[in-house]
């Protein structure tokens, strides 16, 4: 059997088939980064972004049919359209915008409501209020509000279903705290009628046809792509625990089937989000977030040009054998769990005469490590679960140095998977065993093979006594936007 799995991430889309054995053929890609017309603005044209995702899907499904589609997406990026045309009423926002961020500020002031700006909630609201000038229309029955998943599921069934699943409805702001529903009290300080919004369905179960898409396959699944990396990867047991290290770094432990008492940030920093939901249950995740990530070699290749490609950065890192004392903190742009400080700023501390490119760039590739083992740390203690392997995938997966920094820094071993993009597998599994590809979501795991394991050989080069000291100085460099707090 073969599944279509439909990829859109923030900065590039595309389509692929997953096999029985977990293998994946015919991908096809196409970059799609969003433009900023102003600082903290990120947008992108949701028609275009649908156009690729359908060029890209029909070039896979030239191989052959398909019994089942996934989509897995970007999450809290918002589209506004209308019903009778299928056009958006302006730009798409993507999750980065920060535009909101007043709005924000006020709802906490004024109704005692945590948004965060990165959420689908305030940014609704603002397309509503700038995109229609008629107050009376902003509650038509015409106006569709979605995020990229439901978007995408309109366009392929042309027009025949809204709807999102749990995993990108939990992340969007406008919920209640177990992601079943949408949470009135809400929806009312923001002005959004819920008729605009999708109906919530389960991750994993017929959806509707593609039948944009040549041979009108079903799409039986619809995912975040944290969530869907983290099904990828096998973590479907309590503890299990894997960490995306891309751009930037997410970590997700999956923590079982009980509700979370409340959506907002646990005490150690990090958030519940919904893992997935199948057959009438849904499974939930603690979520941890690195705001720079790979953000920091593409900085050592393109601004401090101390490296060539990212390749180099292990060739180079690994001509030492420890940074000397220099300590690196990935701060480009602030510090996420578990500190939450957004005016925390880069910093480099331990320079001597002696130190080299090379001191410098493994310290770049350490310093990231440290700052997964503070999720590793964070999700322990809001989970009260215990992280023994840490599971990982992403562009920095491939970096030989850096995974064994990891699994030093945090004293646990390392399953690399042996597919970069793990947000794919994932997808296709949760799509794949409602027809039958797989019995369950546990076996369409285990059909995957290949992943490599790194053991921690030691202390890490620089102490976490020492990274603590290092975090403490870079942290507040910027006090007005370490004050901001989501």
């Amino acid at each position: 059997m073969r599944t279509l799995v439909i990829d859109v991430g923030t900065s590039g889309l595309r389509a692929a088939i997953v096999h029985d054995n977990a293998s994946v053929t015919d991908l096809h890609y196409e970059e799609f980064a969003p433009s900023s017309p102003a600082g903290g603005l990120v947008e992108f044209d949701a028609t275009s972004m649908y156009t690729a995702v359908k060029r890209v899907a029909t070039a896979s499904l030239a191989s052959g049919e398909v019994n089942a589609v996934g989509i897995t997406n970007q999450r809290a990026s918002t589209i506004v359209w209308r019903a009778s045309t299928g056009e958006p009423l302006g730009p798409a926002i993507g999750w980065q915008d920060l535009r909101t961020v007043g709005e924000c500020i006020m709802a906490r002031i004024e109704h005692g409501l945590a948004f965060a700006p990165n959420q689908t909630a305030t940014k609704a609201a603002w397309m509503l209020s700038n995109y229609i000038t008629d107050v009376g229309e902003r509650s038509s029955d015409d106006i569709r509000i979605g995020t990229v998943d439901s978007w995408l599921v309109w366009k392929l069934t042309q027009g025949q279903q809204h709807v999102t699943d749990h995993t990108n409805a939990a992340v969007t702001g406008l919920t209640v705290a177990s992601g079943e529903s949408w949470n009135q009290k809400v929806l009312d300080v923001l002005n959004i009628a819920e008729h605009q919004l999708p109906r919530i369905v389960e991750t994993s179960g017929f959806i509707g046809n593609a039948s944009d898409l040549p041979g009108s396959p079903p799409i039986m699944a619809m995912a975040g792509d944290q969530q869907a990396s983290l099904v990828g990867q096998g973590c479907l047991s309590p503890g299990l625990t894997k960490i995306t290290f891309g751009t930037g770094g997410m970590l997700n432990t999956f923590v079982g089937t009980r509700a979370p008492e409340h959506a907002q940030r646990s005490e150690g920093g990090t958030f519940p989000i919904v893992a997935f939901s199948t057959g009438g249950t849904i499974s939930y995740a603690t979520e941890a977030i690195m705001l720079s990530a790979g953000t920091n070699v593409e900085w050592l290749r393109d601004d401090m040009q101390l490296i060539s490609s990212p390749a180099d950065s292990h060739l180079i890192a690994s001509s030492v054998t420890t940074s000397e004392g220099v300590v690196y903190v990935p701060a480009l742009l602030g510090l996420g769990t578990p500190f939450w400080d957004y005016g925390a700023r880069g910093a480099i501390f331990g320079i001597t005469r002696g130190t080299t490119r090379a001191h410098i760039v493994r310290a770049v590739l350490e310093g990231v490590a440290h700052r997964g083992t503070d999720l590793v740390d964070a999700a322990e203690k809001d989970s009260g679960l215990s992280i023994t392997e840490l599971r990982i995938d992403g562009g920095m997966s491939r970096n030989a140095t850096f995974v064994q920094a990891l699994a030093d820094a945090s004293g646990r071993p390392v399953r690399v998977s042996p597919i970069t993009e793990a947000t794919t597998l994932g997808a296709g599994f949760l799509a794949g065993v409602p027809v039958g590809q797989w019995s369950h979501l546990a076996e369409a795991a285990d059909s995957l093979t290949g992943a490599s394991t790194v053991e921690p050989l030691g202390a890490p080069g620089v102490s976490r006594q020492q990274w603590a000291e290092a975090i403490s100085r870079a942290g507040s460099w910027i006090p007005d936007l370490s004050a901001l707090d989501f």
